[in-house]
């Protein structure tokens, strides 16, 4: 079924219909939050901490919601941040463990209190903001006069806003996945992402007429900026190529299951297969390495952005130190991701308890099945790593290069090239159209005369 069929047959079924319209409408009143200002804070208050580091990275997720200085300044990532907490910490709390392998109701009990941790460390960073933007003049209006009550007033009005637009943008969330057509979260994130796209737009042609990116020459030379301009839209479809081939890859297990006599049925002597993700981890390790290393700096920063630790992990990310250690989280926590959420072990236990076997393997023993299922997991994993590492990496490699070309420089559009941005454009995409394509499959089985409605 193609991608456009998949839609306009979408929008036929009105059950479908609702839930696209509903995911739409949760997008729209993001959209609009992005622009709805924070009472007492200047507009241009968080331009500087959006210009540069992690703080550019998030303000390109929440969709310019931070260098507006809006209610979801913040954005999900607190959340974000939280959830990766609480899945380490599955690993070495026992009772998380225990929830994690219940089912729903145990999921509830670890999003229950991912929601509480997510609360906290919004709370950290809006006052972590505050305190930063206090050292900057024109941060705050007097809409509340001076003196310390007024002070006290205007500190507690902008922290609680921060943190409750953050709540209010984990219960969209929520609320896109309840109602909606997909995960909620990475809608949002989807939605940031891709309302920054007319601005990228503009800057390419800005660099194809002037040369210019925000008032910065990155090609003087006419002869450079038409070669520049089709590098940099050939290096993008490029890597959506790259990311659209890695989220679909899969490799595949056949399994063959002897047959079995239940009641008068003959069961079973049938082959199937069992599909192993290429890339089963996602966007998370990039994301979780880019705030491991952004961490120590963005602290420095909030608490004293002159200071020289502050000055020296600022500069930090240009170096190729940076880019080696960048490099070896992600393959690093790759691995840990697979380690936590991909047992061999269960695998072997499921294919031998139905009565199947590997046509690899050609054994019903489960030690040798788990260790072949190991054995090509970690190279599916080994592979993963290596091609999320080189995406995340792409954009620091590129603008080294451009360095030592005279009269060019990439500048901003490296936050574009990378594949973080567009790993998790296209993952959302791809799951969007399977989601979709998915439930039409149920509505028309439930419709058909063997359905469940015939």
């Amino acid at each position: 079924m193609g991608l456009w069929s998949i839609i306009v047959k979408s929008f036929k079924e009105p059950s479908i219909r609702k839930k696209i319209l509903m995911t739409l409408l949760l997008i729209l009143i993001f959209r609009i939050g992005c622009f709805i200002p924070v009472p007492g804070l200047g507009a241009n208050a968080l331009q500087s901490l959006s210009g540069s580091g992690l703080g550019q990275f998030w303000d390109l997720l929440t969709g310019g919601a931070m260098s507006n200085a809006s209610l979801f300044a913040m954005g999900i990532s607190p959340y974000i941040n939280a959830s990766i907490i609480i899945q380490l910490l599955t690993v070495a709390i026992p009772a998380f463990e225990k929830w994690q392998k219940e089912g729903p109701e145990g999921r509830k009990k670890l999003s229950r209190i991912t929601k509480y941790t997510a609360a906290g460390l919004a709370l950290f960073q809006a006052i972590m903001l505050f305190i930063n933007m206090s050292r900057s003049e024109g941060s705050f209006t007097t809409v509340f006069g001076s003196g310390f009550m007024a002070n006290a007033l205007v500190f507690l009005l902008i922290v609680m806003s921060f943190v409750a637009g953050t709540s209010f943008l984990t219960w969209l969330g929520d609320k896109i996945t309840e109602v909606g057509i997909g995960n909620g979260i990475s809608m949002l994130i989807f939605a940031g992402i891709v309302s920054r796209a007319p601005q990228w737009i503009g800057t390419i042609i800005s660099i194809a007429a002037t040369g210019e990116v925000d008032g910065t020459k990155v090609a003087e030379k006419l002869y450079f900026r038409i070669p520049l301009v089709v590098i940099v839209l050939a290096v993008f479809l490029a890597v959506i190529v790259a990311v659209v081939w890695m989220e679909s890859g899969e490799r595949r297990l056949g399994v063959v299951y002897s047959q079995r006599v239940v009641g008068r049925k003959v069961m079973g002597g049938q082959k199937s297969y069992i599909p192993l993700k290429v890339n089963s981890a996602g966007v998370l390790p990039i994301i979780f390495a880019m705030s491991l290393l952004q961490f120590p700096g963005t602290i420095a920063s909030l608490i004293n952005s002159s200071s020289d630790a502050a000055k020296w992990f600022s500069n930090f990310p240009n170096t190729w130190l940076y880019i080696v250690i960048y490099a070896v989280l992600i393959i690093g926590f790759t691995f840990f991701y697979n380690m936590v959420y991909f047992d061999p072990k269960e695998y072997a236990n499921n294919i031998i308890q139905n009565g199947g076997q590997l046509t690899e393997v050609r054994s019903s023993n489960r030690k040798a099945t788990a260790k072949y299922i190991g054995k090509i997991q970690n190279r599916l994993t080994w592979f993963g790593s290596m091609f999320l590492a080189i995406l995340a990496i792409l954009p620091s490699v590129l603008g080294k290069l451009s360095d030592l070309i005279p009269g060019i420089s990439v500048g901003s559009l490296n936050l574009w090239l990378g594949g973080t941005s567009i790993l998790i454009m296209v993952g959302v995409a791809l799951e969007t159209v399977r989601t979709l394509e998915t439930q039409l499959m149920m509505r028309h089985y439930k419709a058909g005369k063997g359905g469940f409605l015939g």
